[in-house]
């Protein structure tokens, strides 16, 4: 038997979790024909769209393959090929409308490239569906060009006479095509007079699983920078996104040290990034951002008081700055975690729990390997993992 890649495996396992039936001939409509139309008439890959169709479905077509564009949630926007081979596909369900993220539709190339943000090919019988074992796929992500966020993914879909390096080189440069032209039209759109509401600052601050953040800061006018923080600028930054009215000179320094330090110690960690972020980013009295934040630990907050914990947890990108003792980002640290366990252990959703404890922080998780346990149907292959990871900590523990 050939031995199963080790990320086609992980895939199986979500699948699985998620509840997909390996004899389940078809994927999910999520997108009847009206919504459908007005939907992607709206998506930001309209604009491109008859690009990648003349530079990638007309090469589909000629070798009998298809070329379909998702959006970032893994609904099939447009889905091109000659009419025989789209018959064939209709037949496991892969129409404009399905939905293939693979908690859905199980292992497969467009669901996996949403899954990992990467390009991924998907040969025969790797798909965990017994009905598209017939078809391989390539496909990669198309990312926004002002901020990185994934846009959806481009696939080609087959028979045997795709399984070769050429598709895939053929697909990401179509991709990578798109993106800049996307890049092309915001460019040529900001030759225009900019509006008064477009000349807002506004700063982006992703520090999830990161020991330093990132700031993002955009003036409204075309002009961007990204800066990598030291260690000490990223709490202070954190702290101050988290605080919008501002701090005091006093309440910030009892947030951000572990032992009493001298007043004029913060007001030279402030001067320097200050001088690094600019007088009209960093105001006094009291600090504060002097711009619209967003922050990518806020996400996940907004999405859990949505209710929206699937969401949440793909926002997650790990613990806040954690290499951080700052009393301040431990406090909220241990709140975002908080709160997003909480409501995973309240989901009884055992797709999302695995995702948790296949993670770094998550593993060793007790608590959550055994609500992962309960939340599984008496017949899921996934059971002796659980039951194995159970006893593997129950050992550690001493239990």
């Amino acid at each position: 038997m050939t031995a199963v890649r080790a990320q086609v495996a992980d895939s199986w396992v979500r699948s699985a979790a998620a509840g997909v039936e390996a004899d389940r001939v078809e994927a999910p409509i999520t997108l009847p024909a009206d919504a459908l139309r007005d939907h992607r008439e709206a998506h930001p890959l309209a604009q491109v769209f008859p690009l990648l169709d003349d530079v990638l479905g007309r090469a589909a077509r000629e070798c009998d393959a298809i070329m379909a564009v998702s959006d970032a949630s893994g609904q099939l926007l447009w889905v091109c090929g000659t009419p025989g081979v789209l018959r064939r596909a209709e037949s496991i369900g892969f129409v404009e409308g399905s939905n293939w993220d693979e908690r859905l539709a199980g292992t497969n190339a467009p669901g996996m490239a949403l899954a990992l943000d990467q390009s991924v090919n998907i040969i025969g019988a790797e798909h965990f569906r017994r009905s598209v074992q017939r078809w391989s796929c390539a496909a990669t992500p198309i990312h926004d060009p002002t901020n990185g966020s994934l846009l959806g993914v481009l696939d080609i879909t087959g028979g045997d006479q795709i399984v070769v390096p050429q598709t895939m080189a053929m697909v990401r440069a179509a991709a990578r095509m798109a993106e800049a032209e996307l890049a092309r039209e915001l460019l040529t759109r900001g030759t225009d007079p900019p509006v008064q509401s477009s000349s807002r600052l506004t700063a982006a601050v992703h520090a999830l699983g990161r020991d330093e953040a990132l700031l993002t800061v955009d003036d409204g006018r075309s002009h961007r920078r990204t800066i990598r923080l030291s260690r000490r600028h990223s709490e202070i930054l954190l702290l101050l996104a988290s605080a919008p009215r501002g701090l005091s000179g006093d309440e910030l320094g009892v947030l951000l040290y572990e032992e009493d330090v001298t007043s004029s110690t913060l007001r030279a960690e402030l001067n320097r990034l200050r001088s690094l972020l600019g007088d009209d980013l960093l105001a006094s009295r009291p600090y504060r951002l002097a711009a619209e934040v967003t922050a990518d630990w806020l996400a996940v907050e907004a999405h859990l008081a949505a209710g929206a914990v699937g969401a949440a947890l793909r926002s997650y990108r790990g613990p806040l700055l954690p290499a951080s003792t700052s009393p301040g980002v431990v406090r909220l640290r241990g709140s975002v975690e908080g709160q997003l366990r909480r409501a995973l252990l309240a989901s009884g959703e055992a797709d999302l729990m695995s995702t948790w404890t296949r993670s770094a922080w998550g593993a060793d998780d007790h608590e959550m390997w055994t609500a992962q346990l309960a939340s599984l149907g008496s017949t899921s292959p996934l059971r002796p993992l659980v039951i194995g990871q159970i006893a593997r900590l129950d050992h550690e523990l001493g239990a």
